[in-house]
């Protein structure tokens, strides 16, 4: 049974208290938070879990072979470092750290002791995601375009900026589903409160092929949207993780192209250009608690030392476009090209 500890109980703590505490194969050993008056709610609910506000004692406990570190991403390297460096494996809440070079000395540190550094990338465990990749691999055809809105009113966050609080979750999927890797980013953005980080932005990812990407997102809007559309040669996805059936919609429409033009006009155009519109349907999908299935993956890898689906690579990538696109904010959308990550096997 691997033991465990959670440093931070918060807003996503006690969503991986929880789901911990329901695993058979895990033992939730410790949970830490700074400040102590959260903990109260811990030890009333689970009174076998020590608590402490001593992130000392938790990496000094011989009980404990994993931390779940789930904390301001400012303090991501620093609690991550100091766990791998005592022996511990690592689940660390997304984004990974708040800076590339952070991120690759995380997965540097694992590689080199031979422990699990798994990223918590909750939405590539959802069942809707994982069978958009499905899809993605075997009907879509040439995928030409990922384009999605992620809005919603707040909740502002004061550490970063909603492209590192929103767009993360889509640079995530996009990574997961899509087998093309970036190539550049743009980004352009806006804030509204006076020395706060932006709270509007919005992001086009450029590929070696012709596949574009385009991600929008916001703290400003009245509604709530999470919609995103997967266009390929052969059909088309809508995702939408709002729907509380159908998330996943895969679409028979497309386009055909016939021969090629001889002269420029409309009629040549309509030759051209054809339009095929077939029938809709939507798959069955796995209705599990993505993190409780992201979590007993991160524990199965500690016990076997396989690599988990989002892992310190996978984390890795995602924060430098998250950094090209910060820079690309600060200079009102310059295109910033992505150097290639140096990955560790």
């Amino acid at each position: 049974m691997i033991g465990v500890g959670v440093v931070g109980y918060g807003y996503w703590g006690p969503n991986l208290v929880r789901n911990l505490a329901d695993i058979v194969d895990a033992r939730l050993v410790s949970v830490c938070d700074l400040m102590t008056e959260r903990l109260a709610p811990v030890k009333a609910r689970y009174p076998t879990v020590d608590i402490t506000s001593d992130f000392d004692e938790m990496l000094h406990d011989p009980r404990i072979d994993a931390i779940a570190i789930a904390t301001p991403v400012s303090t991501h390297f620093r609690l991550a470092m100091m766990a791998l460096m005592a022996g511990k494996h690592v689940f660390v809440e997304k984004p990974m750290a708040a800076t590339t070079e952070e991120a690759r000395r995380m997965v540097e540190e694992a590689a080199r002791r031979g422990l699990v550094l798994a990223v918590d990338h909750t939405f590539v465990h959802t069942g809707a995601v994982r069978k958009m990749r499905e899809i993605a691999e075997r009907d879509l055809g040439e995928i030409y375009y990922y384009d999605s809105v992620r809005v919603n009113l707040g909740l502002f966050q004061h550490d970063v900026s909603v492209v590192w609080d929103l767009a993360v979750h889509d640079l995530s999927i996009m990574d997961y589903v899509l087998d093309e890797k970036p190539v550049a980013v743009s980004a352009t953005g806006m804030s509204h409160v006076p020395g706060e980080p932006e709270n509007i932005a919005y992001l086009t990812l450029f590929y070696e092929s012709k596949l574009i990407a385009h991600v929008h997102v916001n703290w400003l809007a009245p509604v709530k949207v999470r919609r995103t559309l997967i266009g390929g040669s052969n059909k088309m996805i809508v995702y939408d993780d709002l729907e509380p059936s159908e998330k996943v919609k895969v679409y028979d429409k497309g386009i055909t192209l016939n021969g090629n033009p001889q002269k420029n006009g409309e009629k040549v155009y309509q030759m051209l250009v054809g339009y095929r519109t077939g029938d809709m349907h939507a798959p069955q999908l796995d209705i599990s608690e993505a993190l409780g299935r992201e979590l007993r993956e991160f524990l199965h890898c500690v016990e076997t030392g396989a690599q988990p689906t989002a892992d310190g690579n996978a984390g890795l990538r995602v924060v430098r476009i998250l950094e090209a696109a910060t820079q690309s904010l600060a200079q009102r959308g310059r295109v910033i090209e992505l150097e290639k990550a140096r990955l560790i096997a």
